[in-house]
């Protein structure tokens, strides 16, 4: 007897299908047609409508409460991709059901948190893959494996910058945007903690610092051009127990928006990996340039084939914890201080806020492992006002 792929396909149940989590419906059609999985249902406050499912999809089953739709479907993954503060005891509620997880980044809003959706996980015996895409890359192992190698000598240090930019409507887009906190719960939806996240997880993870006790003391400063409760413009600087800081810098507010990076400075050269691409440039003394396409694992994809024959998962809760110190150091300092009057400008066009000069310091925290006001930058802390949070 012959089973069908659909058989075999595991069952996933989607929360939060609108916004981001239209590329995962994206995602699970490419995966279903590949036999992979199935989905089963869709976990909506407002139920989809025939339009909003992608064609392939069928007609899955759905339901605004969490935990019913998981029973009925039988699902044997969980994609959790909502709002933040809702993270962790979505993520309880699958795992107590034994239902494995794919969850967004960033996992929890606080250190306290992560720890109460990472060890209730591990209780049930469950796994969980946290949804840093540039994890997947396979120009990660890679990059490590050149300075293991020694290829740019001595690691110095690793920086990470970020120059996008946001429409104000960016932060009506939901009740949590933008937002530190929401009707007394933490929300930290920052520069570095949300859309520029992944460079603050893969430039940790390049130094071989990305687990929690990897981490002695974060520095952070954190501005905002925006209206908003949150930061726009921040960097961050994080000291670790291999004695190599990570530096990075980003805004929301630049004046040309680009492609984020990581860059690892070594004593004899540097690599440069442009991790939305996969792209990567190694430079050293005696050397001419060298570039590099890697191939990329899909997050859903491993963690299926986790469940199925073993295969490591890439980006376990604890290959996180470094992340999640970071996010906690963002708390814990002061609010985010508005840029001064003058410093920032409405660009009617696109109608969102643009801050002159912001582009070029991102690259020079990158490039240097400064902070801002150590860049001269005339609208940032001053080096006395700046927080550092010692773990």
């Amino acid at each position: 007897m012959t089973t069908s792929r659909t058989d075999t396909a595991a069952p996933v149940v989607l929360a939060g299908a609108r916004g981001h989590g239209r590329w995962h419906l994206d995602n699970i059609r490419r995966l279903q047609r590949l036999g992979i999985v199935r989905l089963a249902g869709i976990c909506e406050l407002t139920p989809l409508t025939p339009k909003e499912i992608p064609d392939g999809l069928g007609t899955p089953e759905q339901s605004a409460d969490f935990g019913a739709l998981l029973d009925a479907t039988g699902a044997r993954i969980a994609v959790i991709c909502t709002p933040i503060p809702t993270h962790t005891d979505l993520a309880l509620k699958a795992a107590y059901r034994g239902v494995h997880l794919l969850l967004e980044k960033p996992p929890a809003p606080s250190y306290a948190e992560f720890r109460r959706m990472a060890d209730g996980v591990a209780a049930a015996g469950v796994a969980c893959q946290i949804g840093f895409q540039s994890l997947g890359s396979h120009a990660v192992p890679a990059i490590r494996r050149m300075i293991a190698d020694g290829t740019i000598g001595a690691l110095v240090g690793i920086g990470g910058a970020g120059a996008w930019a946001r429409p104000e409507s960016y932060y009506r887009r939901a009740p949590w945007a933008g937002k530190r906190r929401l009707h007394g719960v933490d929300v930290i939806d920052g520069a570095l903690t949300n859309p520029l996240a992944h460079a603050v997880a893969t430039a940790l993870a390049l130094g071989g610092t990305d687990r929690a006790d990897d981490v002695t003391g974060v520095e952070t400063e954190l501005l905002r051009a925006n209206d908003i409760e949150s930061d726009d413009t921040s960097c961050v600087r994080v000291s670790t127990v291999h004695g190599h800081p990570v530096t990075v810098a980003a805004t929301l507010c630049a004046e040309h928006p680009d492609e984020p990076y990581v860059v690892v400075h070594g004593s004899s050269g540097r690599i440069t990996f442009w991790y939305k691409q996969d792209r990567v440039l190694l430079q050293r003394a005696d050397h001419g340039p060298q570039e590099f396409e890697y191939g990329r694992t899909d997050l859903l994809e491993n963690l299926v084939r986790h469940l199925t024959d073993g295969t490591d998962l890439v980006v376990t809760p604890e290959r996180t914890g470094a992340f999640m110190k970071v996010v906690e150091a963002i708390r814990l300092s002061p609010d985010p201080a508005p840029l001064p009057a003058g410093s920032w400008h409405l660009r009617a066009d696109e109608q969102r806020r643009v801050v002159p000069g912001v582009d070029g310091l991102v690259v020079a925290a990158a490039d240097t492992l400064a902070l801002y006001s150590e860049l001269g930058a005339p609208w940032a802390l001053p080096h006395a006002l700046r927080k550092e949070v010692s773990t």
